[in-house]
Order: structure tokens, then C-alpha cells, then sequence
């Protein structure tokens, strides 16, 4: 409690609306079997579709903080929602040819909402005082992604596959609707930002901030691995007879000691060195696909997930704040943009990369993911020592909350 009480107010209430529009984001969630089901497409067919959909995604993420920096993360956060709440409605009526463009323009405009969140935040909250409020945004998003997927299969099953796409649509234009509402259209954070023709351009900002560049990296790589508990693994513990419950089992551990520890671990761990921490974490999850080489048991299993899940409440919320303090003020939403890129890029890269190395060789991969995700968290251990730009580190705990929320 007393860590939300030195969250500042807007943050709250953002992390509010996460958590209200995780709730009915559950259409990706079952868009490979509508695909396959109801609009009776094969599955190289649906994968094409949801590929798209997901390169829509990560371009969002990677482009959405640059909308940000020129119009205003508010302004491209109210956007992307209409647009993607829009194009969502409209999916269960189109024709299969025209949801190959219109699927990747709501994934595109989904990750510029999240690039936009995300860069809210970064200006909304200061410099050493924004690990808590990035974990509360998790949490709220985490939350609702909860409750989010058994909702879906209760509508679908009671309702029709259809029915996702419309409450899916509908629940975002209503987070937008809540968004216009609860973020003043006044204020430096949210409106259009004023342009400084000397600024330095992006290039040369983040060459003066070569540990942030490392650290993009290392990110880039170890969502590569994290993600492989979401595609190859499955398959993997199937192939060792273990069922699909069992499987949820694991990502409910997954989500609950998520729910329950991260909140507290970054409010305890908010004064350490974040790097130090980020590269712990990344080596957690290099240890926990480690635990996985020499078989699928039980035990393995559940060390694997325990290991995966520590490491990512350290490196999480700590490297998207990281990221959000070394940012100059100019450019705060394109160091956002690359961090929220990189974050997800995994959601692309690890099902055809990890999905070939599991066919061809199985026994590699999960050395692979070892060495990789162990790698990254060496590299950004020895980028401690890497100099950037003088920079003076405002400490926690946070400003009044209601006058920093309109200063940003």
C-alpha cells in the first residue's frame, strides 16, 4: 500500500484501464482457432494470417513512440485505440482476402497503444521513481490477462467466435473513451511537444548511451527464449507425456507468483543498481531453460517456470524503467518505441525459429536458450561500466501525485 501511495494518480488509473482492456483482449488469443474452425482456412493459411497480424504488432511497438514525440502519446494512444477497436468490430463480417490488411492494421494500432502507455508513464512519473509504476502497469495488464482468456471461452462458447471480435472491439473503444476521460488533453506530457530543431537525433542519442543499446539486445534475444514457453514448450512436455493441464499449471504458477511478488520485489529492490538487477534476471531465465535439458519431469518443469518467472519480475519492469530514465526528454517516446519493440519481438521470431530448432534437433534447444538468455544477461552485466551522459537521478519517493500528473 505504501508503494501505490507514492505511484502518482494518473498512473493509477491508467493501470486501471489496462487492466479493463487486458479483460476483453482475449481475440488473439483464439484467432488461430476461428481460423481454422469457423472460417475453415487451413493451418498454413491461418499462420499466414496470424503472422501478419503479429509483424502489424511488433511494427506498432516499434513505431509508436515516434507518433508520440511529434503529435503526443496521448493523442496516438486515443488513436490507436479507435483504430484498432474499430477494425475489430469489422473482422467477423469481412471476407477472408480483406482480413489480410485489416488484422495487421488493429495489431499495428495495438502496439502503438502499448508504445503510447508506455510512454505516458516515462514522462508522467520521474526519474528514479518509475520501477513502481511500470510494475503497477503490469500488474494491471497481468490481471486482466487472467481473466481475459476464460471470459473469451465463455463467450464463445456461449455466444459465438464472433461475438470475440465484437466485445474485444468494443471494450477498446471504450478504453479509449475512458482514456480522453481520465489524461488531461492539457499538460506537456500529453499534448504535442515542442520542437527543438538543435536536438540531437535518435542515432546519436542512443551512441551517447552505448548501455542502453546492450541492454536493446540483450532484450531482442532473451524474448526470443522467454517466449519459447508459449510454442515449443507445449510441445515439448506433450511429446514427454505431459498433458495440457498440466501445462496450464504451469503458466498459472506463471501469473500468480507474477501477481503476488512483483509489486513488492521492485518496490524493495527500487534502489539498487538496475542493471545489476536486469542482468540477474536475464540470467534466471537462461538458468531456467537450462533446468529443462535433461528432461521433462515434473520437477524439471515446475523449476523451469519458477527460475523463468523470477527472473522476469527482475528484469521486466526494471529494464522498461531503465530504458524511460536514460531517455533525453525529446525523444522519450522513440527510446519507449525500441524498448517496446524489442520486448515483444519474441511474439514473431520465437515460433518460427524456436518451432525449426525443435524439428530439426530437439536436444539443442534448450541449450540454445541457455546460452542465449545467459549471454544477454553477461552482456548487460559488464555494460555497467559503460559510460553514458551526466545525468542527475531525481530519488524516490515521487512528487505530489495530482501536480506531477499535469507537469509530466
Amino acid at each position: 500500500m505504501r508503494m501505490l501511495r507514492d505511484v502518482p494518480r494518473m498512473v493509477r488509473l491508467m493501470a486501471l484501464g489496462a487492466f479493463l482492456n487486458q479483460v476483453v483482449s482475449f481475440t488473439f488469443v483464439y484467432l488461430f482457432v476461428y481460423l481454422t474452425a469457423v472460417r475453415g482456412l487451413t493451418v498454413p493459411q491461418a499462420g499466414v494470417i496470424a503472422g501478419i497480424g503479429g509483424i502489424g504488432l511488433v511494427a506498432g511497438n516499434f513505431t509508436g513512440g515516434w507518433f508520440g514525440d511529434h503529435y503526443g502519446h496521448r493523442r496516438m494512444l486515443l488513436a490507436g485505440a479507435l483504430v484498432s477497436g474499430s477494425a475489430l468490430v469489422t473482422l467477423p463480417v469481412l471476407p477472408i482476402a480483406a482480413m489480410y490488411g485489416v488484422l495487421p492494421i488493429a495489431q499495428y494500432a495495438a502496439g502503438v497503444v502499448r508504445a503510447a502507455n508506455a510512454a505516458l508513464v516515462a514522462v508522467t512519473v520521474p526519474e528514479g521513481s518509475r520501477r513502481q509504476s511500470f510494475a503497477l502497469m503490469r500488474a494491471g495488464s497481468n490481471a486482466g490477462f487472467t481473466i481475459g482468456p476464460p471470459l473469451g471461452a465463455l463467450v464463445a462458447a456461449r455466444f459465438s467466435y464472433d461475438w470475440l471480435f465484437v466485445v474485444d472491439g468494443l471494450g477498446t473503444l471504450l478504453f479509449a473513451a475512458y482514456v480522453s476521460k481520465v489524461l488531461p488533453a492539457r499538460g506537456a506530457a500529453h499534448t504535442r511537444p515542442p520542437r527543438d530543431p538543435d536536438a540531437p537525433g535518435l542515432r546519436r542519442e542512443l551512441r551517447a548511451r552505448p548501455a542502453v543499446l546492450v541492454l536493446l539486445a540483450a532484450i531482442l534475444c532473451v524474448d526470443l527464449v522467454y517466449r519459447q514457453q508459449y510454442t515449443t514448450l507445449p510441445v515439448f512436455l506433450a511429446d514427454h507425456g505431459r498433458s495440457t493441464q498440466f501445462y496450464g499449471w504451469l503458466l498459472a504458477i506463471n501469473g500468480g507468483v507474477i501477481l503476488c511478488l512483483e509489486l513488492p520485489a521492485t518496490h524493495a529492490l527500487r534502489r539498487r543498481a538496475p542493471l545489476s538487477i536486469v542482468g540477474s534476471g536475464l540470467l534466471l531465465v537462461g538458468l531456467g531453460f537450462a533446468v529443462l535439458i535433461p528432461g521433462a519431469g515434473a520437477v524439471f518443469a515446475v523449476t523451469m517456470m519458477a527460475s523463468v518467472t523470477a527472473g522476469e519480475i527482475l528484469y521486466k519492469t526494471t529494464a522498461t524503467a531503465y530504458v524511460a530514465d536514460q531517455a533525453p526528454v525529446h525523444a522519450q517516446g522513440r527510446f519507449q518505441s525500441l524498448y517496446a519493440g524489442a520486448s515483444i519481438s519474441g511474439q514473431v521470431l520465437a515460433p518460427p525459429l524456436g518451432g525449426a530448432l525443435y524439428a530439426t534437433a530437439p536436444g539443442l534447444l534448450w541449450p540454445v536458450c541457455a546460452v542465449l538468455a545467459g549471454g544477454a544477461g553477461a552482456a548487460v552485466l559488464a555494460a555497467r561500466r559503460l559510460r553514458g551522459p551526466a545525468r542527475v537521478v531525481v530519488s524516490a519517493p515521487a512528487p505530489a501525485p495530482e501536480r506531477q500528473a499535469q507537469s509530466g
